[in-house]
């Protein structure tokens, strides 16, 4: 993304003044192939990573299951500083950059969550939060295979966020297996933690696909200032 890189600051502020106006209700023309996609999201939920979740509690030790997803959380903020730089969000990339440094280094590559404690909790973004501080509506609700709630902006983003990632560039691909192997490990950490909230929306709602598109899009547009917050939404899918 060359041109995104070329973008001058002045060009940034401007852009950041042109976030996409506030969605309301929900936009979802695509129902019946998404609930498809939902059904087999589930499946996969219910025959393999909730077993595997469960498996894991029962037999990797707190302290051994935090520390790989600090490890895999640490790996993502490299992304966010790229995207707080482009969203002209100066200060959000200065401190994640210094959450990414005190844990790389006291926390031993970021086994440990020293910074949050210390008061530098990870400020989270996306491409998708960049594509909306440039204008970019929201668009339809789209349910991605394997990742789960969406949106047509956010699923672009996810896109983007693979090739922005600036580890990719430094990281000898013969190792970026760990990464990887990380970030699936971190999936099941947190599909256990929050285990009891997410059945609740799969399997306990009377819809589970409208619960859980209606809380990802609340959840969402709070996150990017557009709503208040209704409830406390874990998406099972979180990467």
């Amino acid at each position: 993304m060359n041109w995104g890189v070329k973008l001058s600051l002045p060009g940034l502020l401007a852009l950041a003044a042109c976030a996409a106006p506030a969605p309301s209700g929900i936009n979802d023309p695509y129902e019946g192939f998404n609930r498809k996609v939902h059904g087999v999201n589930v499946a996969v939920d219910k025959n393999v990573i909730r077993p595997l979740a469960t498996g894991a509690s029962k037999v990797v030790p707190d302290p051994v299951a935090r520390g790989v997803t600090n490890f895999a959380d640490n790996l993502a903020l490299p992304g966010m500083v790229v995207n707080s730089v482009l969203q002209a969000n100066i200060g959000d990339a200065a401190h994640n950059t210094m959450r990414f440094l005190v844990n790389t280094t006291v926390g031993i590559g970021g086994l440990f969550d020293l910074a949050t404690p210390a008061g530098a909790p990870e400020r989270s973004t996306d491409f998708g939060e960049t594509l909306h501080v440039w204008g970019m509506a929201e668009g339809p609700y789209t349910e991605l295979p394997l990742l789960g709630p969406s949106t047509a902006r956010d699923a672009l983003g996810k896109v983007v966020d693979v090739a922005l990632d600036p580890l990719r560039m430094v990281i000898p691909k013969d190792q970026a297996w760990v990464g990887t192997a990380a970030k699936g490990l971190a999936l099941l950490d947190k599909r256990g933690r929050y285990s009891e909230t997410v059945d609740s929306v799969l399997y306990d709602s009377a819809d589970g696909y409208a619960q859980a598109r209606l809380l990802y899009l609340q959840n969402r547009r709070y996150d990017l200032g557009q709503a208040e917050a209704e409830s406390d939404f874990e998406d099972p899918y979180a990467q």
